[in-house]
């Protein structure tokens, strides 16, 4: 406890040191408001309304019209619609261990599995993000994968499930089901 408390005066001091030149110039910004005149004050403001001036009459002749919502290019205009259907932004990828997100996007979706949400789900999950759970989307799907990985990392023979027969056909069938089958009287 006593070190934590340490710990957090240490920290509090060195943010007051970085944050010291901000408070001055803050304080001395407030100190010349307060001695200001108020012709001063108006000039001051009529200033300020003259720099904004110019940028809103920009902004009116930047609008652009999208009504299918796609995305913004390099020139800040929208892409042309084959190009959307190109790239499959039209695409909706949903991953369960992100907490249900969307992509728009094959090349989003790819991307996202090395990204911290999909990393951070795998992790509360208990399983490794690694290139065997590429495309596992579904909680229930990593888990299952995850489980068969860890048996057969176990290794050990199991004959119901390993050992394989054959019939006259040349059918290959594991051993619970050829006795099942043989049982019935169909091979």
């Amino acid at each position: 406890m006593p070190l934590q408390v340490c710990m957090l005066e240490t920290r509090i001091q060195r943010l007051a040191e970085i944050l010291s030149q901000v408070v001055a110039d803050t304080r001395a910004r407030i100190e010349k408001k307060q001695a200001q005149t108020y012709e001063e004050m108006v000039a001051e403001q009529e200033e300020a309304e003259a720099e904004l001036a110019p940028e809103d009459e920009d902004d009116e002749d930047e609008f652009v019209y999208n009504p299918l919502k796609l995305p913004l290019g390099w020139d800040g205009k929208p892409i042309p619609y084959w190009l959307y259907k190109l790239h499959g932004l039209n695409q909706e990828y949903k991953c369960e261990i992100c907490g249900n997100a969307s992509y728009w996007g094959r090349r989003a979706f790819e991307r996202h599995f090395k990204e911290w949400r999909h990393q951070n789900g795998m992790r509360a999950l208990g399983i490794p993000n690694n290139k065997n759970f590429y495309e596992v989307t579904k909680i229930e799907d990593a888990q299952e994968l995850w489980k068969n990985i860890q048996d057969k990392a176990k290794g050990g023979f199991h004959p119901e499930v390993d050992e394989e027969f054959e019939d006259a056909q040349g059918n290959v069938y594991n051993r619970k089901t050829y006795e099942d089958l043989k049982r019935q009287g169909l091979i």
